[in-house]
């Protein structure tokens, strides 16, 4: 079964100029870049969108103060397991417990900001992908 993921780069990763090395490590592992898009600007709406199950949860105020902090890079991945394996690369989601060689693991630490800076977000179920590739890529 081929299946779709979306990746997003967050603010602190392309801050960083991790994006190279972010999509390169998905790209040598086999997966498929099919869609790349930087978004930079106001990303509120996208935002309140894509993490619509957290909005009223304590944390979204820091949360949506670090995601539009820099611009954003969405990407869209295919492949057998994509998302099995992709969620695999990125690591643990607290980057000081992921493990080396993830991504998360060689890039992310915390940087006591309030809010976790993790480098990438990686859909977590082919429904969750269908839904956030259509926010990203509409």
């Amino acid at each position: 079964m081929n299946e779709k993921i979306l990746l997003l780069i967050k603010p602190d990763g392309v801050r960083r100029g991790l994006t190279g090395d972010v999509l390169s490590r998905i790209e040598h592992k086999g997966y498929i870049l099919e869609n790349l898009r930087m978004h930079a600007g106001d990303l509120s709406g996208l935002l309140d969108e894509h993490y619509a199950e957290h909005i009223d949860k304590p944390f979204y105020p820091g949360l949506k103060k670090y995601m539009t902090s820099g611009p954003i890079v969405a990407a869209v991945f295919s492949g057998a397991r994509v998302i099995e394996g992709v969620r695999s690369l990125v690591g643990a989601t607290d980057p000081t417990v992921a493990a080396p060689g993830t991504i998360r693991g060689d890039f992310g630490r915390d940087w006591c900001s309030g809010a976790l800076e993790n480098i990438v977000h990686a859909s977590d179920s082919v429904q969750s992908a269908e839904r956030e590739i259509k926010i990203w890529f509409s």
